[in-house]
């Protein structure tokens, strides 16, 4: 099971929200969520625990669900998503053309021999849209990276840079926060540099090579921003103005193809 997604409920958007609000369904996205970012089937009892709901409430989310096709039950009574949320998926990339009108801009990045990636943040955790290993053909690239921290990903940091401060203490204050030795001040030191510079550069370790390290280069696209793009590999300290200039090309470029 992966780590437990914050719950959607953060009182500073209750206030300015108001009564309008619909708790009920709510509750039906983080179940719907809880089920989503499991590794493996789960069960409402142990969904019940991780998300701290009333067990009766959760079955009674996952039986609705079930019934809509946005989940499915296994064999030994456990659930996973359903063909509903990958049509939902499906529809939400394809039909406003999001993914189509990104690929050309992403794929000119291919030429510096780096990783090339596209991610959301939602919560605390990074979906990659697209995903591009060196010489790796793009419909590889879309999709192949699933749920991932946002604290060890640099287009997770360069995405969490445009949330409010409030915003990022209910995610973080007092958690897990991977990457930062669950520290919550060092964490917003990293999101203070990011919205300083207005792109990220962060540190990382390559498992397949001891001692090789790699850095990754973000920027975000759109205004507000819905996502965000980087490059990630060997890059030399004395390259990264070029890179986020061109980075920032790319996110123009994926704007203006967008909308």
């Amino acid at each position: 099971m992966t780590q437990t997604t914050p719950s959607i409920i953060n009182n500073e958007k209750l206030s300015r929200f108001g009564s309008q609000l619909n708790q009920s369904l709510i509750h039906g996205i983080e179940v719907l969520q809880g089920v989503a970012s499991s590794n493996e089937p789960i069960a409402g009892r142990e969904l019940s625990r991780l998300l701290e709901l009333d067990i009766t409430k959760v079955n009674r989310m996952l039986r609705t669900l079930a019934y809509l096709g946005l989940v499915r039950q296994t064999s030994d009574r456990k659930y996973t998503s359903g063909p509903g949320m990958h049509v939902l998926a499906a529809q939400s990339l394809y039909g406003a053309g999001f993914i189509q009108n990104a690929i050309k801009p992403l794929e000119s990045l291919k030429d510096f021999g780096l990783i090339v990636a596209m991610g959301v943040l939602w919560q605390n955790k990074v979906t990659y849209l697209y995903h591009a290993l060196p010489g790796m053909d793009s419909m590889d690239a879309i999709g192949r990276m699933s749920y991932y921290p946002a604290t060890l990903s640099g287009v997770g940091l360069s995405l969490l840079s445009q949330l409010s401060d409030d915003e990022i203490v209910h995610l973080y204050k007092g958690k897990t926060i991977e990457g930062f030795d669950d520290c919550f001040a060092s964490l917003m030191d990293k999101i203070e540099e990011i919205r300083r510079n207005k792109f990220t550069r962060v540190e990382t370790t390559n498992k397949k090579l001891k001692n090789s390290k790699t850095y990754t280069i973000a920027v975000n696209v759109g205004t507000p921003v819905y996502s965000s793009i980087a490059l990630s590999g060997w890059i030399p300290e004395d390259s990264t103005d070029e890179l986020v200039e061109i980075l920032h090309q790319k996110a123009n470029e994926i704007v203006s193809a967008i909308e």
